[in-house]
């Protein structure tokens, strides 16, 4: 229960932000359009004038910083740069909360965790889901995990950086796994789209009049991914509608149109691959999700 006199979770809760990359600086502005106090960091100076001329405070210390306020955001390229950061300050951080929004794998998210403990300090671990320019937005969505009562007390005050922020549970190390999951499906699905465009630009059709057509492709995708949810949900792997047979045969297709046309084919080269294992494993009336069988595969054993 907040006190008269308690900041928490308002627009009177003094932030920090250590680290003024592009999504720090994102970050800090949001805080700041949001009404927070925000003090900021950086290792190398010359980054908060902008900031600053929004309101925010820059501190000559990461200790400072720290010092200024009870929840403090580290977000730099990975974790073994917050490590850098945090841990000459570790006692300073005693008592307060930290929320790292740094993007690693989730074994290093739980050792965060436990370096946080070892020094009193109330850790959640959060993946950023969306790009700068979202960032601050209703629609912008932010993973957390870790301490529950931190997120709790601090949860509205998290919301200024987007509208979207579910808590994942205890583990500090899912909100990670999520990031990864879907980046991996992110990085996966950007090469396929390049490929589109290398191929049709191969037959003289501009990217701007290809990209219009790349929208029904991706909106098919959500009911598809909840379709294959439901089919592992049951171990079933449907494919009434199709299956992993007919799917193959069209990446064959594209196969051959891209390598008449001189194009890399090393992506599609390992769908094909995985889709021809399937098959051979006896999966070639399933549908396409059937594949996770040789993803559960490690790839030395494929």
């Amino acid at each position: 229960m907040n006190t008269p006199n308690d900041t928490r979770n308002d627009a009177r809760t003094p932030v920090t932000v250590l680290g003024l990359g592009a999504m720090g600086r994102a970050l800090a502005a949001a805080f700041l359009r949001a009404g927070h106090p925000t003090t900021v960091w950086n290792r190398t100076p010359g980054r908060a004038g902008e900031l600053v001329a929004q309101g925010a405070t820059a501190a000559g210390t990461a200790a400072e910083a720290v010092a200024a306020a009870p929840l403090v955001i580290v977000c730099v390229l990975d974790y073994d740069a917050a490590h850098a950061i945090l841990e000459p300050i570790g006692a300073r951080l005693s008592g307060r909360v930290l929320v790292n929004l740094t993007s690693d794998t989730p074994e290093r998210a739980r050792a965060a965790a436990t370096w946080a403990a070892g020094h009193g300090i109330d850790y959640l671990d959060g993946s950023i889901m969306v790009p700068t320019p979202v960032i601050g937005k209703p629609e912008a969505m932010v993973l957390y995990s870790g301490a529950r009562e931190a997120f709790e007390t601090y949860e509205t005050t998290l919301k200024a950086l987007g509208g979207r922020a579910p808590f994942l549970g205890e583990d500090h190390g899912t909100a990670a796994v999520y990031d990864l999951s879907l980046l991996g499906f992110f990085f996966s699905a950007m090469a396929g789209l390049v490929h589109g465009f290398a191929l049709a630009e191969a037959e003289g059709v501009a990217a701007k009049d290809f990209a219009p057509f790349t929208g029904t492709i991706a909106g098919i995708l959500p009911p598809i991914a909840a379709g294959m949810a439901e089919d592992l949900e049951r171990g079933a792997y449907s494919g009434d509608q199709d299956n992993i047979v007919m799917e193959a045969t069209g990446i064959a297709h594209v196969l051959e149109a891209a390598r008449h046309r001189g194009l890399n084919t090393e992506v599609l080269d390992a769908v094909k691959a995985l889709a021809d294992r399937t098959i051979a494993a006896g999966h070639g009336n399933a549908g396409f999700i059937s594949v996770i069988e040789e993803m559960r595969r490690s790839s030395t054993s494929a």
